[in-house]
């Protein structure tokens, strides 16, 4: 030690004597307060003894503690609750140490700590200083912590061979501080199995599998990583978790629950994964792909993110609360799905733990408060698929649109089109005389019937388009201005239809904005109660342009053509244009029927705003969200994935990152992963993957020791691979994929694999479960059919939720139903006879790759071991392949006393229809429901 210390200078000794000697000085004399940190220290106090009477819901006594201002204010006694610098005239102080109960603070709980009490007489003598959480500040990048020297860092570091990338780094300074150290890394086999469930949800295809197992080269597992990334099954298995977030169902929810075709998101969702789209462009997309410029059908397809909202399809509802419903829904996704914050309960009142002002709820839900949907049983707006000579037809007429037409005429003639937009919906009318919205949804007129629909701008408006079921020849519909018996503004004789059809009729110039009312008189109509005419919808709009250029009758018709064309659609986002703004109120107390003060779209003051030039709505809206000063979003999709792949996120709670969530476990690793996502990867998702599964971190071996166990059983401080339950789909997948009978089909209609009979009941429509045939009954589980009333019953059995709403995050559960599952469940025994099959079939030529030689098919032994290694990735134990043989011996003795049991066991007919096939089938589902298999190591 003496001869390395003559190599040091002087100065430097000198420099490392005065730093001890001041921290030691420091330390014995107490010299300075610590400084009180609002956050860390005040924030936790208040939450748990003062908010609920001194919050946002309440301010007893006039006294608030939500933000500083309003806790510096007097109180309704006069007093000033804080007095910052002066503790002791500060009346919160004084009543938090007053003696007498019925006065002391908190009233009839228990009272603070010393060392509470400590902490809030420290910090108002330092001035109260409120400080902003920690989630809410903009995300700098921050300092690796890589291996410090000894001696207060004046050396230089010894090399951590255990380091494999910048993460670990994070990970190994936590633990040096916690007096804990890292564990070897995963054999190859482990971490082969982990890699392939993590990244595509299921196990890796065999020649993946046999290229890692072979190459012993230090590049061979991130040439793993990398060919997992690239696979097209990443975006299925990525899919599966967005899925919950978007609120994802092919039903529409709510009592009727009746379908609804939006299965295109789904696919819009795994492509662009696959394609590895930048999560700026993938939430952008999103929120407001239809207000892109020159926005394509894929974007378009994107905005049905926020169409997974529920429609209420009952007769006698009340349409505007629950497109209002579908509203608030938007901004509580948004908030808790993409930016990790619990937003929702600000509709009512102030949020009592975060800076949130009730108001401010509804500024946000202005940015959705303008889109086309009205709760409509068609499930309006919708963006129509044109497919064969339609779609030829279609780029056709825009061709010939864009070389003729103005850019506006050419957007507008083609928006109606796609997607049959603007109009207004019948559910729009009202003051019915002799007339009724019918199931609440389409307007009937009887004899001298009428109804009215406000405020319709005509202002240039030649054209009204609508869409009606005329039942009677010789009806007479006229539309009035303001009043039922104001002036006409057109006379109508609807044609007799068959069915909902659609027509144009000329309009009269007229200025301005207008409140309808229609009237009809039929002499056909035998009695009071006969409808004659229905109504679906009217657009009020301009003729078809162009009028003077070549093939203008042609192009019309083929416009006509292409109006009526039936084809499958997608529920799709649409903007109100300027003309048809919806006006947005806070409600009191959150009650839609009692509107307050207007606002206007904007976000939370506490936030930067939005950016400069973008507009007040969801374009701008997602310009704000995916900007690289908003300190929530980059955050939560780190979080996101970090929860994926360890099991917890480094914030436990994914659904609120604010002061009433978990405090991060390494709130240094989560700023530098989310900066790094940001800047270094420009939003890149699969680059923040790799760095996380680059890791040593990741490849460390789950064994657990002892001493671990007791320090940190929840494995917070990574000192191990956490041991995660398999994700429902990942059950579903596995065991399909194990077994060789997986559907590797990709995109299309949602499939129906089997599930008991007499599960739906659907008394609004008779709608059954039909049973998928041939090679869909055995497709990866994101493409299952789901209703929200009544979900795929093995999914949900392994906490599939319902997504009736956004769901950040799934809470793993471990329950006998599970096993059950797995033991009875018809996809899983199917999983299990082929598995039995595959086996037997393959047995002779693996078994002579392995030189064993004079093997029967009904050795049972290496069967057992083939069975367990295609399964579970690695050889079986001794004691294992001892155990699965006994079980072997003891279901062959069953099977041969009873035939039926066999058939039973085989499902059916045929050669391998024999009690030594039956048994080993009972094998290989005990197999699929040994801890190996269920759980990722």
């Amino acid at each position: 030690m003496i001869t390395r210390l003559k190599s040091i200078p002087r100065n430097i000794l000198l420099l490392a004597a005065f730093s001890l000697g001041s921290i030691l000085l420091v330390s014995f004399f107490g010299f300075g307060n610590e400084t009180i940190d609002y956050n860390t220290q005040v924030k936790p106090i208040l939450n748990k003894k003062c908010i609920t009477c001194h919050g946002g819901v309440k301010a007893k006594g006039g006294f608030s503690l939500m933000t500083r201002e309003d806790a510096l204010l007097p109180t309704k006694s006069g007093k000033q609750a804080i007095v910052p610098g002066k503790p002791r005239s500060s009346e919160m102080y004084t009543r938090l140490t007053e003696h007498d109960v019925e006065a002391r603070m908190p009233y009839h709980k228990e009272p603070l700590s010393e060392k509470e009490m400590s902490i809030i007489y420290n910090w108002i003598d330092q001035g109260a200083i409120w400080g902003t959480h920690w989630a809410y500040k903009t995300v700098e990048n921050v300092a690796i912590p890589k291996s410090k020297g000894r001696f207060f860092g004046l050396f230089a570091p010894q090399k951590n061979d255990w380091v494999q990338n910048d993460v670990d780094y994070f990970i190994f300074d936590r633990l040096q501080k916690e007096k804990l150290g890292p564990s070897v890394l995963a054999d190859k086999n482990t971490i082969l199995r982990r890699l392939s469930l993590d990244l595509i949800g299921m196990p890796a295809p065999k020649y993946l599998q046999n290229a890692f197992l072979k190459d012993d080269s230090p590049q061979s597992y991130e040439r793993l990583v990398d060919s997992l990334l690239a696979s097209k099954s990443y975006g299925e298995r990525w899919t599966s978790m967005w899925l919950d977030i978007a609120r994802y169902a092919d039903t529409k929810g709510y009592e009727r629950d009746d379908r609804r075709e939006i299965w295109r998101y789904r696919d819009w969702l795994i492509k662009a994964f696959n394609q590895n789209m930048p999560y700026n462009q993938f939430l952008t997309e999103q929120i407001a792909g239809d207000l892109l410029p020159n926005a394509t059908d894929e974007q378009i397809i994107a905005t049905a993110f926020h169409r997974n909202t529920l429609t209420n399809d009952e007769g006698g509802t009340e349409n505007e609360e629950f497109r209002t419903a579908a509203t608030l829904d938007r901004v509580n996704t948004t908030w808790e799905g993409l930016m990790g914050t619990t937003f929702a309960c600000t509709q009512c009142h102030g949020h009592p733990y975060d800076p949130f002002k009730h108001e401010e709820y509804y500024q946000f839900l202005a940015f959705f408060n303008n889109s086309r949907d009205e709760d409509t049983y068609e499930d309006y707006p919708l963006l129509r698929h044109f497919g064969g000579q339609d779609s030829t037809d279609f780029f056709v007429l825009k061709n010939w649109l864009t070389q003729n037409a103005t850019t506006s005429e050419t957007k507008r003639v083609m928006d109606f089109v796609k997607m049959w937009q603007p109009v207004f919906y019948s559910l729009q009318t009202d003051s019915f005389k002799n007339a009724a919205l019918y199931d609440e949804k389409w307007l009937g007129l009887r004899q001298n019937g009428s109804a009215r629909l406000k405020k319709v701008n005509l202002e240039g408006k030649t054209k009204l388009i609508v869409r009606f079921d005329s039942k009677q020849k010789d009806g007479i519909w006229a539309i009035h201005l303001d009043k039922p018996d104001g002036q006409i503004l057109t006379t109508i004789r609807p044609t007799q239809t068959k069915g909902t059809t659609m027509f144009e009729f000329d309009l009269p110039n007229t200025k301005g904005v207008h409140d309808l009312f229609f009237s009809y008189k039929n002499q056909n109509l035998k009695t009071e109660k006969d409808v004659g005419l229905t109504f679906d919808w009217w657009a009020f709009t301009e003729d078809f342009p162009s009028k003077n250029k070549a093939d203008y009758a042609k192009m019309k018709a083929l416009y006509w053509k292409l109006l009526n064309a039936k084809v499958k659609t997608t529920p799709v986002m649409y903007e109100n244009p300027t003309d048809m703004h919806r006006k947005t109120n806070v409600f009191e107390r959150g009650n839609w029927l009692v509107k307050a003060a207007e606002v206007e779209a904007k976000v939370p003051h506490i936030f930067p705003q939005l950016p400069k030039d973008a507009p007040q709505n969801r374009l701008g809206l997602a310009q704000w969200l995916t900007d690289k000063k908003n300190p929530l979003t980059a955050r939560t999709m780190v979080n996101r994935m970090w929860e994926q792949l360890f099991g917890n996120g480094l914030v436990e709670t994914l659904e609120d990152m604010g002061s009433q969530g978990f405090a991060p476990t390494h709130p240094e690793l989560l700023d530098w992963l989310s900066y790094r996502l940001m800047h270094t990867h420009n939003w890149d998702v699969k680059k923040l993957l790799k760095d996380m599964v680059m890791s040593a971190t990741y490849r460390q071996d789950s064994k657990m020791a002892p001493q671990y166990l007791s320090q940190d059983p929840q494995n917070k401080l990574y000192a191990r691979a956490s041991r995660v339950r398999l994700t429902a789909e990942q059950m579903r997948d596995q065991a399909l994929a194990v077994s060789g009978a997986l559907c590797e089909k990709q995109y299309g209609e949602s499939v129906m694999p089997f599930q008991p009979f007499g599960l739906w009941e659907s008394p609004w429509n008779g709608d059954t479960w039909k049973q998928s045939t041939g090679e869909d009954q055995y497709r990866r589980a994101v493409y299952t059919y789901w209703k929200r009333s009544s979900p795929y019953p093995s999914m949900t059995t392994f906490d599939g939720v319902a997504r009736e709403a956004c769901a950040a995050r799934r809470i793993r559960t471990n329950t006998p139903l599970q096993a059950l599952v797995v033991m009875n469940d018809t996809a899983f025994v199917e999983a299990s006879r082929m598995l039995a099959l595959k086996v037997k079939k393959e047995a002779p030529q693996y078994f002579a790759s392995k030189n064993v030689k004079n093997i029967s098919i009904f050795d049972i032994k290496p069967c057992i071991s083939r069975s367990y290694e295609l399964a579970i990735g690695k050889s079986i134990t001794p004691n294992k392949l001892e155990s699965l043989s006994k079980l072997y011996e003891t279901a062959l003795i069953q099977f041969k006393k009873d035939k039926n049991k066999t058939c039973e066991m085989m499902g059916y007919e045929g050669k391998d229809n024999n009690p030594e096939t039956a048994a080993l089938v009972v094998v290989a589902n005990t197999i699929f429901n040994l801890d190996e298999f269920v759980v990722k190591n």
